[in-house]
């Protein structure tokens, strides 16, 4: 009688672990603040304010008991009215307009990275959106600066002495820190390797006993 020990060997598994990086989803999440923030200056008429007057990038409002003349020598009645003819705020507009669309790009580009499982299209994808959100900041950054700059320039034709920047240049300025923010965050994680492979082994020791006369 004889017996036969059959002794299988061990196999090698290989697993596929995709790491996401939280530097990357915290820039996506300031992509999206960027864009609620841009949303709500550009829409605003709060950029400029003196005496019952008030003035955003489109469009201009009187109140009612205004005093007069009114800022600019302007000639309305109480209301809201298409923004002045003036270049610096048209320009301001367009910049503006420009930056928005810029980060609505990166913040795109940015989720769709972090959702692909392709170490080479999420590198291809972080990279054009840093880029993108670039000059986004700098587009955002031409607006908020040329803004107040050429006011000062017509502000003895304003015919008020005391002018406040309203709350919607305000949260323009925090669309641009949180535009920061987010380069920042995609510049210091160059980390590209994102999908990296485990090998695992498993042994298999399944015995077979032969039994021959």
């Amino acid at each position: 009688m004889s017996f036969t020990i059959k002794m299988i060997a061990p196999t090698t598994t290989i697993e596929t672990v995709t790491i996401v990086r939280p530097l990357k989803v915290i820039a996506f999440i300031c992509g999206i603040i960027v864009i609620f923030l841009l949303t709500l200056a550009i829409a605003s008429t709060n950029w400029l304010t003196a005496d019952k007057y008030r003035q955003g990038l489109w469009e201009y409002c009187i109140d009612e008991d205004a005093i007069r003349p009114l800022p600019f020598n302007l000639d309305n009645g109480p209301g809201c009215y298409r923004g002045r003819d003036a270049v610096y705020i048209e320009l301001s507009g367009i910049m503006c307009c420009i930056g928005l669309f810029f980060d609505f790009l990166a913040t795109l580009m940015t989720g769709f990275g972090l959702c692909s499982k392709n170490a080479r299209k999420k590198y291809t994808l972080y990279r054009f959106a840093l880029y993108t959100m670039v000059a986004a900041f700098v587009s955002l950054s031409i607006a908020l600066v040329v803004y107040p700059a050429y006011f000062a320039a017509e502000f003895n034709e304003s015919n008020r002495q005391v002018w406040e920047l309203g709350w919607a240049y305000g949260v323009g300025w925090g669309a641009a820190i949180f535009l920061l923010g987010a380069i920042l965050l995609l510049l210091c994680d160059k980390e590209t390797e994102e999908i990296y492979y485990k090998e695992r082994t498993i042994s298999h020791q399944n015995t077979g006993n032969d039994i021959k006369a």
